[in-house]
């Protein structure tokens, strides 16, 4: 019986001595607060095209690569949203031929498949809004560096592009409730997309 209670208690002390056993955290995201969505009109004097642009983002004439500062190329802007490092390129040519926009398609085409690389799918879907704009959509899922893009032209006198990017190293799963989100604003952006002729 003494022994017994010996290698009981000898049992219950070697027990009681081993370090406790860790189990890691599942890894986690940042929570992010995202407002309601409200939009104001971007309409400049004299620019080709206007639309309306969520009120809790900036626009910037881009003047940030070359090929925004060359004269045919002043009507290039930026849609900012420092609060989550995000924006949207719009570059805007005006269309001078037949040639001219097939070149410009083509671009668009290869810069949109680009992202094939990281993509896990891209997704093109042809709009037209209500002031008669046609609009060629793509969604692009997986860890590619833009998750949207759009085109809008009439194939006579207007193409403009844009594109959503991320100032992080592409992550679909963090980006995903943001992603989602300005999604909603790139819809409403290019539904109230109108040349101004």
């Amino acid at each position: 019986m003494k022994y017994i209670l010996a290698l009981l208690a000898a049992t219950v002390t070697l027990q009681a001595c081993r370090p406790p056993v860790y189990t890691p955290k599942p890894k986690g995201y940042y929570r992010v607060d995202l407002p309601e969505h409200e939009y104001v009109k971007m309409e400049r004097q004299g620019w080709p095209y206007s639309f309306e642009y969520p009120s809790y983002a900036g626009i910037f004439k881009d003047t940030l690569t070359e090929d925004s500062r060359r004269p045919e190329n002043k009507y290039w802007m930026n849609i900012d949203f420092p609060q989550w490092g995000a924006r949207i390129y719009i570059s805007y040519k005006p269309v001078s031929s037949k040639d001219n926009i097939t070149k410009l398609m083509d671009d668009t085409h290869e810069m949109s498949y680009y992202h094939t690389k990281k993509a896990d799918y891209i997704n093109p879907n042809m709009v037209t809004n209500q002031n008669g704009v046609s609009i060629l959509t793509y969604s692009v899922g997986g860890n590619a560096a833009s998750a949207y893009q759009f085109i809008a032209t009439d194939t006579l006198h207007h193409y403009l592009r844009g594109a959503l990017y991320f100032d992080v190293t592409p992550n679909a799963d963090s980006l995903k409730p943001l992603n989602d989100f300005l999604k909603k604003d790139i819809d409403h952006l290019i539904s109230t997309l109108k040349w101004n002729d």
